[in-house]
């Protein structure tokens, strides 16, 4: 177990130094002058050049690329706005939690959501609820996420009034006139989670479904109930917990991909969240801002690769041995 943690480890690191080399290298080797851009509009020779010397711009690529290296892992510091001249940790460290709070609030949804009706769905194959959750996985998959978070706010927000159409709620600070707590919170992140899960439930329904079936067919499950064990330890002990291991690493890529596509629910909803600092930098060619987005998610989804990684080879010994 030791040697697979290590690997897995040293796999992470060299993954996330590649990452970084190549963001630098978008970001910073663009047509546009950065200088210039860390300047605004009205830049002035003298400007410009403190802000080439201040990044490093007159030396090679390489040193500049050691010096943006340092910064990050020494300082822990990924620059500053070029357009309000804030720190990009602090921008990042307010916009990280919404997003958050909307991926993983999601995942638990679409989770309590799936595996049930996979579960039941596999165990009475072609029966009513088989066939509604085809259905369902069908509408699911056909889907957007924007055209969902559309058709809610208008029957639960604005129809009905159940839910607040879009807008966030801060748990611990929120602004002055603004709702706040967790109560509020929750209210506000309903109709988000809900877009979530009905997007990805949909796919794991069927993925479930159809691991839980296969399984079902192998011989030490057929061998447990010959024996005579009891047909919910068959179930729990055999059948689910070799079926989830597809399920475990999927998991683990659609948080990564939640975090890369948490943009679209963050738009229609108004989310302050990593995808909306994404866009409005993009929008204003605030380079370090959108540079520091994209290292730090992909940082939080490498961490969180390993995590499920760890979790596959607790859950299947085989694995460590591979």
């Amino acid at each position: 177990m030791i040697r697979y943690l290590v690997r897995r480890l040293l796999w992470a690191v060299v993954l996330f130094i590649a990452v970084t080399i190549v963001t630098y290298l978008i970001f910073f080797m663009i047509p546009q002058d950065p200088a210039r851009l860390a300047c605004g509009q009205r830049a002035s020779e003298q400007c410009i050049k403190a802000a080439t010397k201040f990044y490093h711009l007159d030396q090679p690529v390489p040193v500049q690329y050691v010096y943006f290296l340092k910064r990050l892992v020494i300082d822990h510091s990924l620059g500053r706005s070029f357009t309000n001249r804030q720190s990009v940790n602090n921008i990042i460290f307010n916009a990280a939690p919404v997003t958050a709070s909307l991926v993983f609030g999601g995942a638990v949804v679409w989770m309590l959501l799936a595996l049930p009706i996979g579960i039941l769905s596999a165990l009475r194959p072609r029966s009513l609820l088989d066939r509604s959750a085809m259905i369902f996985v069908l509408v699911g998959i056909s889907a957007t996420p924007v055209w969902i978070g559309l058709i809610f706010q208008y029957f639960f927000g604005f129809k009905w009034g159940l839910t607040p159409i879009s807008g966030y709620a801060d748990v611990i600070n929120p602004p002055p006139g603004e709702p706040g707590g967790p109560v509020q919170w929750f209210y506000h992140m309903i109709l988000p989670w809900a877009t979530f899960a009905i997007l990805f439930a949909a796919l794991y329904v069927r993925m479930i479904r159809a691991s839980v079936m296969e399984t079902l067919n192998e011989d030490y499950v057929r061998t447990a109930r010959a024996k005579g064990a009891p047909e919910r330890t068959v179930l729990r002990s055999h059948v689910l917990r070799n079926a989830l291991l597809p399920v475990v690493t999927m998991l683990g890529m659609d948080i990564g991909v939640a975090l890369g596509g948490a943009i679209f629910t963050e738009s229609v909803y108004g989310l302050p969240g990593l995808g909306k600092t994404a866009v409005q930098s993009l929008v204003t060619a605030d380079l370090p801002t959108t540079q520091g987005v994209v290292v730090f998610a992909t940082g939080a989804i490498i961490i969180f690769s390993l995590a499920v990684d760890l979790m596959y080879a607790w859950i299947d010994p085989r694995i460590r041995l591979s």
